[in-house]
């Protein structure tokens, strides 16, 4: 694996989560532009430095005891990254604090390093939480490649911010450096809402969820097929977003039991909120993990899910077959896993190689609705 070297350290990082012969680096070279700025600029060994959207924890790693580094972001996949990488290069895990997107991190900030994230309503809620957090004398400083770098972004800094300068690129990565000046205390736009008419329900979303502004093609042609009337099965809305087809089905099954979870600490803050909206003190199982990773063999009886194709900036099916996999090992024998996708994903022939037993529910001219039964 290629090693990330600055003036601040050399280091051996892993991304997560883990696959065989990774094609990919957990570093690119906006982190390395970023903390060679950081280097000849000087970081006073006192400094309270905030990194956000540190996506494998090369920012917070490489700075960890050499100022008082704390990482914030949305994804328990980074925040998982960023532990294994702490213990993985011998660093104190003490070094670094990590607070999810779901909350906000306490300033002042002297230095505030941003890896520009895929969602720019993220940024922007993160900018707003910024208000009142930075330390006379901040620096905000944003990196990205330059493809994955809109011009949005720059406009959002200077909006919240202040006024921005733009590096020159260096191995095709950006820098965005804003000056802080003295601006009005902001409102935040997020979480935003949107109704669904069958059922009728308005759920609530936090900035980085997908489909903030109303529910997805995909999710909206699975909704009228989840089983109904199923009794008390143990059941689980896997990668569940907002929450609501786990939440549809609790309306169908008022006996069954289940687990709500996500990687995104936004969406699973939106989802217990919609939850309560719908179901109020009915119990539920609502958390951020690593799929269902944590949840132990044979625990489940159904597996609800609308796979991502996608992870930030990278495509592919990598995630939604791990996912498929959780759910062979979550579910009890007969258990069944029910998913929707795009009919181009082939994810048919791939249920039935992991089950053994497939079959199509139902199809719109776009996507399929497939179920897997474990044998």
């Amino acid at each position: 694996m290629p090693i990330l070297e600055t003036p601040f350290a050399r280091l051996d990082l892993i991304r997560q989560p883990e696959q065989a012969n990774e094609p990919l680096q957990a570093f690119d070279a906006a982190d390395e532009y970023l903390l060679g700025h950081l280097y000849d600029q000087g970081l006073p060994a006192n400094a309270r430095v905030l990194i956000l959207n540190d996506s494998f924890g090369a920012l917070a790693c490489s700075l960890a005891g050499h100022a008082t580094v704390i990482s914030s972001g949305d994804s328990h996949l980074a925040h998982l990254a960023l532990t294994k990488n702490l213990q993985r290069n011998e660093l104190w895990e003490g070094d670094v604090s990590f607070i999810p997107a779901s909350e906000v991190a306490g300033g002042p900030f002297d230095v505030v390093l941003i890896r520009v994230p895929k969602t720019l309503a993220l940024l922007e809620e993160q900018l707003i939480r910024l208000h009142g957090q930075l330390a006379s004398g901040a620096r905000v400083i944003a990196a990205a490649m330059i493809k994955h770098l809109p011009r949005a972004a720059g406009d959002l800094l200077e909006k919240y911010i202040g006024p921005v300068q733009a590096s020159l690129a260096v191995k095709k990565a950006r820098l965005l450096l804003a000056t802080p000046v003295d601006k009005p205390a902001p409102t935040s736009p997020y979480p935003t809402r949107y109704r669904l008419d069958g059922p009728s329900l308005e759920l609530l979303n936090h900035a980085n969820l997908f489909c903030r502004e109303g529910l997805d093609i995909g999710t909206r042609a699975f909704l009228p097929h989840l089983p109904k009337a199923l009794g008390d099965l143990r059941v689980a809305d896997l990668g569940c977003g907002n929450g609501v087809l786990g939440i549809v089905y609790a309306l169908s099954n008022p006996q069954a039991r289940l687990t709500l979870v996500d990687e995104s600490y936004m969406a699973v803050q939106s989802a217990q909120q919609n939850w309560r909206a719908v179901h109020g003190d009915r119990q539920a199982d609502i958390r951020a993990g690593d799929g269902l990773a944590e949840q132990p063999a044979g625990s489940l009886d159904l597996v609800l899910c609308n796979p991502p194709f996608h992870q930030q900036q990278v495509v592919g099916d990598f995630l939604a077959w791990r996912m498929f996999t959780q759910a062979k090992t979550a579910l009890s024998k007969g258990g069944e896993l029910w998913i929707v996708g795009n009919r181009h994903l082939g994810y048919h022939l791939k249920l039935k190689r992991l089950f053994g037993k497939a079959e199509q529910v139902a199809a719109t001219p776009k996507f399929v609705i497939l179920r897997a039964i474990k044998s």
